[in-house]
Formats: C-alpha cells, sequence, structure tokens
C-alpha cells in the first residue's frame, strides 16, 4: 500500500526487508526508525489495512489509573495499552488489533468489552517499558526482594553528617535492596560501567556490557534521590553536596568475590547523574602473554621493557584497556632486585611489591609532584597513570634521561600520533627521540558469542562499504553470532584486545626529528614490519574471534 501510494521506494522497503530481517519486529517499525515514513502515515495506513480506527499514544495522556486496568503480565504479552474507559467498554491500543485470542483472555481478565485502535508498535512498547516495567521492578522490590541478602560493603562506616532521618530515609528496606540487585545483576551480566541517570518525569538506568551501553531495569521515579544518597553512603561522600562533582569508592563482597566500585556524581538538570565504574578483580589477569598480543608484537614488547631506561607509552580510548596493559608489563618486571613506584589516579588495583600512591590534586598531589618526589626514592621503574601536560611529560623525560624505565599513557588513537600529542605539549623532537622506545596502541573489540556462532556470507556491496576488498575475503570463513540466551540475544559475549605495538626504529627517531607527519611516522613502521591496529582487528576476524562489523566499528582505513 505504501509502495504503490509512493509513500516509500523499493530502495527503502528493500532496505527494511533487510533490517527486519536481522533485527526482528514489524516491518511498519523499521520503515520508521529509517526516517521513511511518519508514525501519522504509518498510523493511516495500519488502520486502512486493517479496518480499525487509529489512535496515537503520544497525543494522550494515560493515567496510571487507566493503565492498571489490564494486568501487568497481560498487558505485555499481548502488547496491548488501555487508554479509555466508558461503561463497560475499555478502549485499547494494539500493534494487532486482529488478534481475537487476545481480546478474548483480555476480556475474561478484566470483565470488560474490548474496543481494539491500531497504534505503532514503537508507541505501544516505549509504554509498557515507561509504566509496566517499572510497577513490576516496584512490586518486586517492595515485596519479591525481601529474600536478598544484604549486600556486604567492606570497610564500610556510616556517614556521620547525615541527618537520622535522612539515613533512615537511604537506609529503608526496598531502596537498600534494589540498590542490592542494581549492583549483584551487573556484576553477574559482566558489565564495566553502570549509569544512574535522571531526566523530567522518569529515570534511565544503563550498564556498559562488552562496551556497549544497554538499558536496564530502572528504580520507580519516587526512589531515585534515596538511590543517589544511598549510594553516595556507600562511597562516603557527601551526600548534602548536590551542586558540585563528587569522587567516591567502596568495594564489596558479591558471591565470594571483591569487587571495587569507584563512584562519580555530576549535578544536571533534573537531579545527580552517578556513574560507577565495576572493577571486578576476579575476571582480571595481568599476564602479558593472555592479552591477546599477536607474537611478533608481544615480543618486541618483552624486548623493550628489559631496557634499563626510556619511556614506554600505551595509548588508546577510554575503556581501551591501557591500565590493564600496565599492570600487566609492572606484573612481568616486578622482582625483589628491582624498585617500582607509580603514581596513579585513582589506584585501580593493588599490585604486591609495588609501591602505588594515589593521586590528590585538590591537596596538590599531583603526577608532576609525585615524579618529582619518587625521582629521590631511588626508584627503577616508574609508572605515572597518564601524561597531561607539559610539567608532567618533561620530568618523565627527565627520569628516563636519567636512568629510569618510565611507564605511562597518553589519549591519542594510534601509536604515530603519539609523537605528534607530545611535540604539541611542547616537548622537543630530541628529547622524544631519544627517551621513547616502544608504543603501544590498543582497542576493545567484541567477540563473537562461541554458543551461537554461525559462518556469514557478507554481500560484495557490504563487505566493500565496511572497508574491506574482495581478494581480502576470499576464500576465508567469516563468523558472526546468531543470538542466544547466553549472550543477550545480541550476538556478542566478552570482548579482546587488538594492539598495535611502533617500536621506536633510527628510522622512526630520525623522521620524529624531522617532524614528520603520524602518516608519515605510520608509514616508515609499517614498511618496517608494524601490525596496525586494522590487520590485527583483521587477523582476529580470520581466527573467528570477532566479526566484519566490529572491525569496521573500532578501526578506521588509513
Amino acid at each position: 500500500m505504501l509502495l504503490r501510494a509512493g509513500v516509500i521506494t523499493e530502495k527503502q522497503l528493500n532496505e527494511s526487508l533487510h533490517r527486519q530481517r536481522e533485527m526482528g519486529g514489524r516491518i511498519g517499525t523499521h520503515f520508521q526508525e529509517l526516517g521513511y515514513v511518519d508514525e501519522n502515515t504509518l498510523l493511516e495506513y495500519l488502520s486502512k489495512q486493517l479496518n480499525v480506527p487509529l489512535i496515537k499514544l503520544s497525543d494522550i495522556e494515560i493515567t496510571d489509573d487507566m493503565l492498571n486496568t489490564i494486568p501487568p503480565e497481560l498487558a505485555q504479552k499481548y502488547e496491548v495499552i488501555p487508554f479509555e474507559r466508558h461503561g463497560k467498554t475499555l478502549k485499547v491500543a494494539t500493534v494487532n488489533p486482529l488478534d481475537v485470542f487476545a481480546l478474548d483472555d483480555i476480556r475474561f481478565k478484566t470483565g470488560y468489552e474490548v474496543e481494539p485502535y491500531v497504534a505503532t508498535e514503537k508507541s505501544v512498547k516505549k509504554i509498557l517499558e515507561d509504566h509496566y516495567k517499572t510497577k513490576a521492578l516496584e512490586d518486586e522490590v517492595m515485596d519479591e526482594m525481601e529474600s536478598e541478602e544484604a549486600l556486604e560493603i567492606l570497610g564500610q562506616e556510616e556517614e556521620e553528617e547525615a541527618g537520622d532521618l535522612l539515613l533512615a530515609q537511604i537506609e529503608s528496606g526496598p531502596v537498600v535492596k534494589y540498590v542490592n540487585y542494581l549492583l549483584k545483576s551487573s556484576v553477574k551480566q559482566g558489565a564495566s560501567d553502570i549509569h544512574i541517570e535522571p531526566y523530567e518525569k522518569s529515570v534511565r538506568v544503563r550498564a556498559r556490557v562488552d562496551g556497549l551501553l544497554t538499558e536496564i531495569q530502572a528504580p520507580p521515579v519516587k526512589f531515585f534521590k534515596a538511590v543517589v544518597s544511598r549510594i553516595k553512603v556507600m562511597g562516603k561522600m557527601k551526600i548534602q553536596e548536590k551542586r558540585l562533582p563528587q569522587d567516591g569508592r567502596f568495594e564489596a563482597q558479591i558471591d565470594g568475590k571483591k569487587v571495587d566500585f569507584r563512584v562519580s556524581t555530576i549535578p544536571t538538570l533534573f537531579g545527580e547523574k552517578i556513574a560507577l565504574r565495576v572493577l571486578d578483580r576476579s575476571s582480571i589477569e595481568f599476564n602479558l602473554r593472555k592479552l591477546g598480543i599477536e607474537k611478533e608484537p608481544l615480543e618486541q614488547i618483552f624486548k623493550a621493557i628489559k631496557n634499563p631506561f626510556g619511556i614506554i607509552l600505551v595509548t588508546g580510548p577510554t575503556g581501551s584497556g591501557k591500565t590493564t596493559t600496565l599492570y600487566s608489563i609492572l606484573n612481568e618486571i616486578n622482582e625483589i632486585g628491582i624498585n617500582i613506584t607509580t603514581a596513579e589516579d585513582p589506584v585501580e588495583f593493588t599490585i604486591m611489591g609495588v609501591n602505588q600512591l594515589q593521586v590528590n590534586e585538590s591537596v596538590g598531589n599531583t603526577f608532576a609532584n609525585a615524579l618529582r618526589a619518587y625521582l629521590r626514592q631511588d626508584p627503577d621503574v616508574i609508572m605515572v597513570g597518564e601524561i597531561r601536560d607539559r610539567e608532567t611529560t618533561e620530568i618523565a623525560i627527565r627520569a628516563a634521561l636519567t636512568g629510569h624505565l618510565v611507564l605511562s599513557t597518553v589519549h591519542t588513537n594510534t601509536a604515530a600520533a603519539t609523537v605528534t600529542r607530545l611535540i604539541n605539549m611542547g616537548v622537543e623532537p630530541f628529547l622524544i627521540a631519544s627517551t621513547l622506545i616502544l608504543v603501544i596502541s590498543q582497542r576493545l573489540i567484541r567477540k563473537v558469542c562461541e554458543n551461537c556462532k554461525i559462518p556469514h556470507k557478507v554481500p560484495d556491496e557490504e563487505a566493500m562499504a565496511l572497508g574491506f576488498t574482495l581478494e581480502e575475503l576470499s576464500g576465508k570463513t567469516i563468523y558472526k553470532g546468531a543470538g542466544c540466551d547466553k549472550c543477550r540475544k545480541t550476538g556478542y559475549k566478552g570482548r579482546a584486545g587488538i594492539f598495535e605495538v611502533m617500536q621506536i626504529t633510527p628510522k622512526i627517531r630520525s623522521l620524529i626529528l624531522d617532524r614528520a607527519t603520524d602518516d608519515e611516522i605510520e608509514k616508515a613502521a609499517a614498511e618496517e614490519g608494524m601490525i596496525t591496529l586494522r590487520e590485527a582487528a583483521k587477523m582476529k576476524l580470520y581466527k573467528g574471534i570477532t566479526d566484519i562489523y566490529e572491525v569496521s566499528r573500532e578501526t578506521s582505513l588509513r
């Protein structure tokens, strides 16, 4: 009907059908999400097709009392929203008004005569998410979670400045149980971060699992402030300070293992947003050989860390595993005859035999000051959490020039770009050339779920659009995840590291002294055998570890 009317084109129809095969759902939803058909037009044609009146749910306000006329489990099972009632007649919006079994079931369970209206899948699902799931959670928190075991917060002391009334509120059963439930379920899912975000009339909670944020169960809006306060108490933060950002930390015992949580709050328009970084010690192993580095680059790293002096830098975006790589290097060289000191913000994990210092800029304990102090402590190896400014860089270079091995991180996109970044900080090229010995650039890419992995024939046009030549894929078996319960229907489970290791050879030193561009340095390094991030990702692809979409998403064509 839409095609005949000229609302959509043949190409748009085929694209939507392809998307539907990949993702499931109704074709009309894909028309709408791709921007080919607006909600009004979609409703108009659905109404014509099904010969049922239409209702635009976004234009009407539905009260909680009205929504509660249908039990939550029934509304979610049949994707039905009650929106108006006259005597014994109940008007309902549904994506499938011709489902007579659903209408009969609702009629039997509620006692109302049911009058169906057609609505878009997107609008129905939004109300189901906003109301019924929140209501179900509230009931669960209030009733079913009574059996939830208390979460043991290690080394916790009560917040003294909070008043008795406030403490009573934030330590009430439902709030404590919701926070326990949130932390435990996030750890079980393998989440690396949790975000609790307030909006005008709702709360959104998301967890980062395998590098991507996914929405999880939010608390009822009326619990939000108490949930924030409860987490601030756990993180030993000031409950009454809501105008300034704060940082905190706590450790909890979950399923017999210690898990660290780093808490950060920022004030937003509708309340304080909370971000929690989850550090599950049991899931991390600091072993260079198990990070997924290819054989030749790994040998180059082992060679570099045996140097008595010089600078080794690890670069990549936030959450790319830089700290894990640095800790793995420290673990490798940590022995009784070597004095290792670190300055970190924050200290994420403790390593026996390594002197670790927590940077605190509010009291003047900066990376630069910590480095100066460490140079008087007879160190062999110094690890600086991050090189952020010229002062820290210059002290690190001075340390390298005076016989120390310095390890640190820098935020750049490639190994070659690290050199330009240091020059832009004001460091002279001859100092970089004489001290820098190795740069490691890294990313984390999602792994295809082993439980539902299937061969995937990538169409030629799609492969070329993703930056692959047909020759590259010829004769190779590419895999993707079909989606199963173990991977939460995503097709991905876990992440693997990809690494670009650039040795500072005589040729690279010469280019640094000549202030060469990133591209010139990268080209020279590649000619000398450097495996780029994209090549490392392709190796993972050909081994069946990841899929073609992850390679394209995480690495760029140069």
